[in-house]
């Protein structure tokens, strides 16, 4: 009998997908090295990163992308 496996990258709305994303996956998004995002999460200025298990942390996709949005908007200004 097959056993049914939960993706626990999406969340249930296909029209707001969620996932996680890793350290190289953010950096890659945001053109930033992994010290400049460590300072800035630091500092209160990048959306924490979440401990997805004993050993890695990833980000929130949505969290990342509304950040990026939140600079474009700011740079229109």
């Amino acid at each position: 009998m097959p056993v049914a496996v939960r993706d626990h990258t999406r969340m249930a709305s296909p029209e707001t997908p969620s996932r996680f994303l890793r350290k190289p996956a953010v950096v890659a998004r945001v053109g930033m090295s992994g010290v400049t995002i460590w300072r800035l999460q630091k500092r209160g200025d990048f959306p924490q990163s979440i401990r997805i298990s004993p050993g890695a942390v990833a980000w929130r996709e949505a969290d990342v992308e509304a950040w990026i949005a939140a600079r474009v908007a700011e740079a229109g200004r």
